[in-house]
């Protein structure tokens, strides 16, 4: 029999389930159910947390909210300092929990912990967005207005409705307001539009009425708390162990790479991954509008972030001025979250021009469509100047099945022809080699003394590794980031471990 779902804005019938999981949002239980209802077309989202009586919600939000804000002893710009905020939510919980046992005394802890963290999120934090925040399974959260439910992104199944929907325009307002507010900006008639990062590294972007014409919106993109790795990515079948070891021999002997690909392909995440192939003894400065990064902790590497102009208009950092910047601190590798300018992309290519190895993304559906932007405007870089990319790693995302692939990986020459390497088959959904590397090969020769057998030979050997680290599970960044760290220290020990299946531990 097909179950009925209510709330107070709609009601729909659940026709199947897809999946079920759960996960703790400080330390509150939160089931997630995704369903297929008769009446979308999409899947629903359906997050259910411990059961509050109405009676109890207006208690906390109006009498206990109050004595929490007046106890806490907190003044309001710490709470909108960013660099403060973990420490001022400590405080808060600490108080609120102590409120709440006062007017709950013959509560369970665990009830008495429910409510208190509820008040918080009510109070400093998102509200009924905080499950969805916790929730790292989910991409993006989207609000498109208070007339429809929140939407989200999900990994596996892609856009979702969710049941949740915020009461009015105010309360996406405040929300935006609230943002805006730690990051020392403002939101409203004059100024409609904000991009921010929260202090946990989530981007969020907001538009008021009547700019946004149905209503204020809000995007919340999540900064992943466990980055993809390489070993992920093979385990997704996103990259093929032949190219990703192809790749890391490239890293190695610091060819510099490019990796391009459509809005929401995964380049970031591809670089970040590549990142993990830098040797240990090198400097790495990355520049980036927002916080996307994560490198193993134990690298030497400084990451740097633009900064927007204030209020008054004075004090903005641009990617350019930190390009320029980061060729004095010493870098042996620069990562570049994005080129999107000429000037970007000049600094870039000098840097690789004076000798620095440099990765970066830009959007471009494949090798050719990446020269073409490259040499025209308005990024016009000149021809001969792109013989300094060693490599170009092409990502991609089938939107219909949901998947991510690696589709191409391409040399290029300073006369802007090019040569693709690896491809994807889509119609077997397998790589293959459709290419020799004549240009990898002769830098390699050249710089490193490896000869073409010597480099089929590296290849192997690493994609032997690359398999035994995701037969292993060693899908963390610490832990691939000290693998491959391990292997530059004794490639031979890893090698072995890698073909006896042994733990890295034992090495």
């Amino acid at each position: 029999m097909a179950k009925i779902f209510r709330n107070g804005h709609e009601k729909f019938t659940i026709l199947n389930v897809q999946s079920k999981y759960s996960f703790t949002n400080d330390e509150i239980p939160v089931d997630v159910t995704i369903v297929q209802s008769k009446e979308d077309f999409v899947l629903r989202y359906i997050p259910q947390l411990p059961d509050i009586g109405e009676g109890t919600k207006i208690l906390l939000e109006t009498k206990l909210k109050g004595d929490l804000m007046a106890e806490a002893n907190v003044r309001v710009k710490d709470i909108l300092d960013q660099n403060r905020y973990h420490m001022i939510i400590k405080r808060f919980t600490k108080t609120a929990e102590d409120i709440v046992k006062r007017y709950f005394p013959k509560l369970s802890d665990v009830n008495q912990h429910v409510l208190a963290m509820y008040l918080i999120h009510n109070t400093v934090g998102l509200g009924i967005l905080e499950p969805l925040v916790a929730d790292e399974q989910l991409e993006e959260i989207v609000i498109n207005g208070s007339q429809e439910p929140i939407w989200v992104f999900h990994k596996k199944y892609g856009w979702c409705k969710s049941t949740i929907w915020l009461k009015d325009e105010d309360a996406i307002n405040d929300y935006a307001s609230m943002i805006a507010r730690r990051v020392g900006r403002q939101i409203n008639i004059l100024n409609p539009l904000l991009d921010a990062s929260l202090s946990d590294g989530d981007r969020v972007n907001a538009t008021l009425y009547p700019i946004s014409q149905f209503g204020s919106t809000m995007t919340i993109r999540k900064f992943s708390k466990n980055p993809w790795t390489v070993t992920r990515f093979i385990k997704n079948h996103t990259l093929t162990p032949e190219v990703a070891a192809f790749i890391w021999l490239a890293v190695q002997n610091e060819l510099s790479l490019l990796v391009t690909g459509g809005t929401g392909s995964g380049k970031t995440s591809l670089l970040n991954a590549i990142a993990a192939f830098i040797p240990p003894n090198q400097r790495i400065i990355s520049i980036e509008d927002t916080r996307e990064l994560t490198l193993p902790s134990f690298l030497h590497w400084v990451p740097m972030l633009v900064r927007e102009a204030n209020s008054e208009g004075k004090g903005k950092v641009t990617m350019l001025d930190l390009m320029v910047n980061s060729l004095r601190q010493r870098p042996d590798r620069i990562l570049v979250g994005e080129i999107r300018r000429k000037e970007e992309a000049q600094v870039l290519f000098e840097a690789m021009h004076t000798g620095h190895s440099v990765y970066s993304t830009l959007h471009a559906d494949n090798t050719e469509q990446l020269v073409s932007r490259l040499i025209n405007p308005p990024i016009s870089v000149p021809e001969s100047m792109l013989d300094a990319i060693g490599g170009v790693v092409v990502a991609f995302r089938h939107r219909r099945f949901n998947i991510r692939r690696v589709i191409e990986f391409s040399e290029i020459y300073n006369n802007s022809k090019y040569n693709v390497v690896y491809k994807w088959q889509p119609k077997t959904d397998t790589v293959s080699k459709v290419g020799k590397t004549p240009k990898i090969d002769s830098l390699l020769e050249m710089y490193a003394g490896l000869s073409q057998q010597e480099i089929v030979k590296e290849v192997s050997e690493k994609s032997k590794i690359l398999k035994w680290m995701e037969y292993k599970r060693y899908f963390e960044v610490e832990e691939v980031g000290r693998v491959v760290s391990g292997y530059y220290k004794d490639p031979e020990g890893l090698l072995k471990l890698a073909e006896s299946k042994s733990d890295f531990k034992s090495l």
